[in-house]
């Protein structure tokens, strides 16, 4: 006997039965909280979990179900159509136990993709954890768009200072000879600072908008995910000169987001910054520290990020399905058509799905 359930973070119902199974899985991680994915729902994005138990094991699959908007297509089969995306950060269907993997993936697969027929969802797109022994096997495309830099804590603190890069030694040490100190501040004490320098930072990089995030969103974190986020804060002279939000699973910590004032870059804060979260991360328990990528592969903040974990570079894929072609294909020669008529830029090359490019 297997259960199929489609959970949805709006209702408090739900989110109970989505947060019993995700507290039943040992890696708990904290992309995959119904609270994580409530942060960034909307009316048109859904946050929803299919939660698939059977005798062959369990499946928490959360993601957001996405209305298409395609004012361009007029005949009523094109209306309530919808897609599936990962949240920001890492995804997939995750296994939460197993007792026969392949036979629960036949399962898992069967059920959600008879859903998704019932749905009138038509794509799906996954950023898939860079831990894939918790990922239930995909049946579609996988590709590795980039390399995360994780960095392994299963480490000395000796050996892990000789694992970094001369330059980050050289950094970490300058630091402290000017004095810049590290705290850890597990509430949220010190968010005016943090924001401050957060948005000062993405103005200065110029980010787009999918990298701003307003004071309510992380006031949302501390409510609702306690336990699950930390921020750390370097300090020089009393003030707050570089800081960071990080989000913590069972076994995995993860940079989240920071920044770092721009006159306090030659006192090398964010050196010391990211080896003391290592440190904290490593005396709770905690097994690895991601890092994350750059905005391109290899680019200057990958390497700047890689210099903390020389051998720590992890393949970050993304996966792709197309679950209706006709449609699927309908929607991208509508998107192709319009863009046409007004003079916009062609979908860009690989973009999926390409009707949203």
């Amino acid at each position: 006997m297997s259960q199929f359930s489609v959970l949805t973070a709006d209702s408090q119902y739900d989110i109970e039965r989505w947060s019993e199974a995700w507290n039943r899985w040992p890696a708990r991680e904290v992309f995959a909280h119904p609270h994580y994915l409530r942060l960034f729902g909307t009316h048109t994005e859904k946050a929803v979990c299919v939660l698939f138990e059977s005798h062959n094991g369990t499946v928490l699959y959360p993601f957001f179900l996405r209305n298409v908007d395609a004012p361009y297509m007029k005949d009523i089969e094109y209306r309530g159509v919808r897609d599936i995306a990962s949240p920001y950060g890492y995804g997939g269907p995750m296994v939460i136990e197993s007792f026969n993997r392949k036979a629960l993936a036949a399962e898992f697969w069967n059920h959600f993709d008879s859903w998704c027929e019932r749905s009138n969802v038509i794509s799906e797109f996954v950023r898939f954890t860079l831990f894939t022994d918790s990922l239930l096997e995909f049946p579609g495309e996988a590709e590795v768009i980039q390399n995360n830099v994780v960095r392994s804590l299963d480490l000395s603190a000796e050996e892990l200072w000789m694992d970094f890069d001369h330059k980050v030694r050289k950094n970490v040490k300058k630091a402290q000879r000017l004095g810049v100190t590290i705290e850890v501040d597990l509430e949220g004490e010190f968010f005016d600072d943090f924001y401050r320098i957060y948005k000062d930072t993405m103005d200065r990089r110029s980010a787009s908008s999918g990298y701003y995030f307003g004071e309510d969103f992380f006031r949302a974190i501390h409510e609702s995910l306690s336990g699950q986020f930390a921020y750390f804060h370097a300090r020089h002279e009393e003030r707050i000169v570089s800081t960071e939000l990080v989000l913590l699973s069972e076994e995995n910590a993860y940079s989240f987001l920071g920044g770092t004032l721009g006159e306090a870059f030659d006192k090398r804060p964010n050196d010391l910054l990211k080896f003391e979260i290592m440190k904290w991360a490593g005396q709770n328990g905690k097994k690895r520290f991601v890092l994350g990528g750059g905005f391109a592969a290899n680019d200057g903040i990958f390497k700047y990020k890689k210099a903390f974990a020389p051998s720590g570079s992890v393949p970050f894929l993304v996966g792709r399905r197309i679950l209706n072609p006709v449609t699927y294909n309908a929607l991208v020669e509508g998107s192709v058509a319009r863009r046409t008529i007004d003079g916009a830029p062609p979908i860009p090359n690989g973009y999926f799905p390409a009707y949203r490019g």
